[in-house]
This record gives structure tokens, C-alpha cells and sequence, in this order.
């Protein structure tokens, strides 16, 4: 399997690139609006072919490209079942892998960030969206969460994976890549070292973050797969303008 994986600094979002060498498809997990041109030159310089772009939830921190790669390369929309897009071209359930040549994704539902929030396990990797992050998780407090819900999904889908499984997260804020399902079980703050439910409960609700500067404008336009809103304010036009720079992170 071709992968890579990459940055996008604003939101410091990981995008997953995975591609089959056998048939020269590829598929970008959480593509990121101002990346598009970055990770569109990736694939086509490693001689691929965009089929889909896969969302692991509807984001309040970006808005995704998939509608604008969709209309550069004509590849499909790939997002939870459960989120009922009109713009999604293939629904994700759990138990239905996509499956790209060689490349299955298997789908885990692992709602608490959000209620469709969903985790892809292909081969030795999972991509964990926001559910676990490297000694972290995703907040709970807004867009449906739930603190107990996210717990028992990381522990009941995540957690009981081997313990080499290498966990590839939806963001890091600190230049962490990755890390395994071991670690997380063992040392994450919040989800781990024997954390009981009603541990993690007290921690999410003492968090006290502040309301997402982006969530207003991020949640309508990834409602429909990825389209900007016409009134931004200009203090917020870099999240759809393109990136100035390329870190290949």
C-alpha cells in the first residue's frame, strides 16, 4: 500500500493518503479545503488516480475539499450513513468495508465526538478521526457528543485492537505523528491508565474549552460535502483560501 500522511497547519488536520499500486487508485481520508491543490499534486505525481474522499465525521474546525476534488478528478464522497448527506456519493456503515484494489477500510463506528463518527482499521493502521487522539481525545460538549458515549466507543472499538496497532489520529498539536493502541491504553490521560467512565466524565466536564471560532461556518459547509460559505468574515478567509505553503508533515 502507497501512504502518506500530511499536514494542514491551520487546523493542524492530518490527511491520509492510501493507494493501491495495483491499480493505481487512491482515496485521501479528511482532505482539508486550502490543501486541495497540495494533495491532488501528491497523487499525481505518485502516478495515482483520486476514487474517494473519506470523512471519519463532519468537522467543526475545517471544511473538507471533497466537494472541490470531486469536482477536479470526478471521485466520490464517502461519509457516514448515519449523517443522511444529499452530496455523499457512497454511505459508510459499519460492516460494509470500502474496499480500493488491495486498500480495505473497515469501518468502526465510534460515535461520542460526534453520533456518526466513524474509524477506518485498514491493515496494521487505524485512522481515529478525533475519537483518540495521541494522549488525547476530541471534545464532547458540542454537535451531539457525549463523554460516556466516546468512552465506551474508544474502549469497545479501539482499545481492543492488538496492541501494535499503529494509531494514526485526525489532528496533533504538538508534531506527534503517531502512536500505537498499546500507548494510548496504557498512558492516554483521559481514555487510559485504567481510567474508569466515571473518571473520564469528571475530566471532559472540567475542561471549560472555549466555543469554536470556525464551528458556524465549518458545520453548514461540510454539510454539503465542502462548500465555502459566501459570507466569511474576512478574519476567516484563510480556511478556504490555499495553502501558501506545502509542509509535507
Amino acid at each position: 500500500m502507497i501512504f502518506r500522511q500530511l499536514m494542514e497547519p491551520l487546523s493542524s488536520t492530518y490527511t491520509y493518503l492510501l493507494g493501491c499500486p495495483e491499480t493505481g487508485e487512491a482515496l485521501l481520508i479528511d482532505p482539508v479545503l486550502p490543501a486541495w491543490e497540495r494533495d491532488l499534486g501528491l497523487i499525481r505525481a505518485l502516478g495515482l488516480r483520486l476514487a474517494y474522499t473519506v470523512e471519519t465525521h463532519l468537522h467543526a474546525d475545517h471544511i473538507t475539499a471533497a466537494q472541490r476534488l470531486s469536482r477536479e478528478t470526478h471521485s466520490r464522497i464517502a461519509v457516514a450513513a448515519r449523517e443522511n448527506l444529499a452530496c455523499c456519493d457512497l454511505p459508510v456503515r459499519e460492516g460494509q468495508p470500502l474496499t480500493l484494489g488491495s486498500v480495505v477500510l473497515e469501518p468502526r463506528h465510534t460515535p461520542g465526538h460526534t453520533p456518526g463518527h466513524m474509524a477506518y482499521v485498514v491493515g496494521d493502521k487505524v485512522f481515529t478521526g478525533d475519537a483518540l487522539l495521541i494522549d488525547g481525545c476530541g471534545r464532547t460538549d458540542f454537535q451531539g457528543g457525549d463523554a460516556a458515549t466516546l468512552y465506551r466507543s474508544v474502549h469497545g472499538q479501539l482499545f481492543s485492537l492488538p496492541d501494535d496497532q499503529l494509531v494514526y489520529p485526525g489532528h496533533d498539536y504538538h508534531d506527534r505523528r503517531v502512536s500505537t493502541i498499546a500507548q494510548e491504553r496504557r498512558r492516554n490521560p483521559r481514555l487510559g491508565a485504567g481510567r474508569t467512565e466515571e473518571e473520564f466524565l469528571a475530566i471532559m466536564a472540567e475542561l471549560r474549552l472555549p466555543y469554536p471560532q470556525f464551528i458556524d461556518y465549518a458545520l453548514p459547509g461540510n454539510s454539503a460535502c465542502g462548500a465555502c460559505p459566501p459570507e466569511l468574515p474576512a478574519h476567516l478567509q484563510q480556511y478556504c483560501a490555499q495553502m501558501r505553503e506545502s509542509p509535507q508533515g
